[in-house]
């Protein structure tokens, strides 16, 4: 889908030339699409293609007629009922007097520009629109990242009650989300370090603040989700524990009733043998059951008080 915008007298348009100070947004493009805007602009067709790979690596490419800016975005993906956190590829081409976006899907980064809800955005202030795309790409993974912390507390009170496997499996895809945002927003950072050292992209005074601002809040993501993956982790080798833990009490449980149900039981088989009653102790004496039966019921106290005192019970 292509979709063309552009601001005049402050206020954003949605229109279908494509004129100068334009902003020519692909969502998913077809390949006829790309072809397209490639002609149009002189583009390299695997370059508009790369957004679309979603393990395509974050990157800087300067060629002739245009720059290829490559950064990963955080999206939500649904499985099985449940969301998932994720990273996708975002391209943001500058190609003469247009700026051209990239993206696999619709994102709530590219939605809030073409909704009009960011200040002093102007189509045609190229640098400073990457700028605030990049500024806005690192306030929304410190969101989710925020997102990630409230689910996996959640997710820790219900372990306190329930301690299942499925707990521990939405705490370890919770690990992963946090793996991607990492691996994302390092990658991310690279992307800017060349940014505020190439000479290629124009930079206004203005605008060198705001790529200040965005890498400060990239590295707060990046250490934001550190400090989140560390938590994550050890509190999943925690419960993991407490759960071989609790396992091995209920083991040791079963043992010992084993042991103690077993005495009855073994001074019952005696007297179930096949053999000349003149041998068994009590078998001939009339009261001989009752001697038996309290015999086995004393036995078997004793050992039930030996294991209790032992912490057995």
């Amino acid at each position: 889908m292509i979709q063309i915008f552009k601001t005049e007298d402050g206020i954003i348009h949605q229109t279908d030339e494509r004129r100068p100070g334009s902003w020519i947004a692909l969502t998913n493009p077809t390949a006829t699409e790309i072809l397209e805007i490639s002609d149009a602009y002189q583009i390299d067709p695997d370059h508009l293609r790369a957004p679309m790979d979603e393990e395509e690596r974050s990157r800087i490419e300067v060629e002739d007629d245009y720059i290829l800016i490559l950064v990963d975005i955080p999206s939500i993906e649904e499985r099985a009922g449940k969301d998932r956190y994720i990273t996708i590829p975002l391209g943001i081409v500058m190609a003469g007097d247009v700026l051209i976006t990239v993206c696999l899907e619709e994102s709530p980064i590219l939605a809030v520009f073409m909704d009009g809800r960011v200040r002093d955005f102007h189509t045609f202030m190229k640098t400073r629109f990457i700028l605030q795309i990049l500024y806005k790409n690192a306030s929304l993974y410190l969101q989710y990242l925020r997102v990630i912390d409230k689910k996996s507390e959640a997710i820790e009170r219900k372990l306190h009650q329930s301690q299942r496997n499925q707990e521990l499996i939405e705490l370890q895809e919770l690990e992963k989300s946090l793996l991607y945002f990492t691996t994302s927003l390092r990658s991310n950072e690279v992307v800017l370090e060349k940014l505020m050292k190439s000479e290629k992209i124009k930079k206004y005074p203005e605008d060198t603040e705001l790529l200040e601002d965005v890498i400060i809040e990239n590295k707060q993501a990046i250490e934001m989700a550190n400090i989140y993956s560390g938590i994550l982790g050890g509190t999943m080798e925690l419960f993991a524990s407490v759960i071989s833990n609790n396992l091995n009490i209920v083991m040791k449980f079963l043992a010992t009733v084993t042991i103690v149900m077993s005495i009855p039981t073994m001074i019952a088989s005696f007297y179930g043998m096949n053999v000349s009653p003149a041998g068994m102790p009590f078998a001939t004496h009339p009261h001989g059951f009752s001697i038996v039966l309290g015999f086995t019921v004393l036995l078997t106290l004793i050992v039930t008080w030996i294991f209790s005192k032992k912490d057995l019970f």
